[in-house]
């Protein structure tokens, strides 16, 4: 009698993977259409990426307000006397609000064929992008009791695969455009293959951490949670595409490119929902 069950649940649900997922689509995009100022063979993807990176912005935002338990609150976050400047949420949510604006007067500078305004705003809106990576990664490091969070190549990850994300939905975009192709197969390449070295390294200091740790490298190399992150995220979405990758720069494949690109998205999502489940299944367990 009297006796009960404590079931712990995760802090951060599966809806922020999916909201890393865009944000890193989004950033990638942004950086997309400010490289289409400095080189000329990313001209095709100037509106393209605007117009999708603020329309994934926009669904961000939304799944973002969702998760509130009273969605109205989101508007507290714009309220000056409610941020507290030393959480790393707020800081993001400046940067989501400072992004937008940025962002829709980008796209009426293009509009206007304003091409010095454009240029400008295109930096800052890309600038801006640069931050959303980085500060989603930040909010994972400062976990300091959470293994394979707390390190502080987190943001570095996270900016690695917004921008192999971001070059994979702009070489789909492109299509047919061999010289786009070209510098979108570059980004992918070595994007992509920055992201396959930070998660070796981070598995190889989570498996040789304390108990805690060792558990996390258990939990995500093994079962449900390994195939989907070593499976699909590191093998199917990371190694395959850079085998693809130098396939296609050897032999100009365009079908070995449009997969390599399908399967960096499928691995990219992959990666960010492991990444954010697989360390919080340890406290569901004690």
């Amino acid at each position: 009698m009297g006796e009960y069950v404590w079931f712990h649940d995760v802090s951060w649900h599966a809806s922020y993977a999916i909201y890393f997922f865009v944000i890193g689509i989004l950033a990638g995009l942004s950086f997309m259409s400010y490289g289409s100022w400095i080189t000329p063979a990313l001209r095709p993807l100037r509106e393209k990426a605007a117009y999708g990176s603020l329309a994934l912005m926009a669904v961000g935002g939304l799944l973002l307000i969702a998760d509130l338990s009273q969605p109205l609150r989101f508007l507290n976050v714009l309220n000056p006397a409610y941020l507290s400047f030393t959480s790393p949420l707020a800081w993001g949510s400046l940067n989501i609000a400072a992004f937008g604006i940025s962002s829709v007067l980008y796209i009426m500078a293009l509009r206007k064929g304003d091409e010095v305004r454009g240029k400008q705003l295109a930096f800052v809106t890309a600038l801006l992008a640069l931050g959303l990576p980085i500060y989603t990664g930040y909010d994972l490091s400062v976990h300091q009791s959470r293994p394979m969070w707390n390190t502080p190549i987190m943001p570095v990850l996270f900016v690695a695969l917004a921008t192999a994300s971001g070059s994979a939905v702009g070489s789909l975009m492109a299509g047919a455009n061999e010289a786009t192709q070209r510098v979108l197969r570059e980004y992918m390449l070595w994007s992509t293959g920055a992201v396959g070295v930070i998660l070796v390294s981070i598995l190889g200091t989570t498996n040789y951490g304390g108990a805690a740790s060792e558990l996390t490298f258990v939990i995500m190399t093994t079962g449900t949670m390994g195939l989907i992150f070593i499976g699909f995220g590191l093998l199917a979405g990371t190694a395959a595409p850079v085998a693809l990758l130098l396939v296609a720069h050897w032999r100009e494949q365009q079908s070995g490119l449009m997969l390599a690109s399908v399967l960096i998205l499928v691995g990219s999502a992959a990666l960010r929902y492991a990444l954010l489940m697989g360390p919080q299944q340890l406290q569901t367990l004690y």
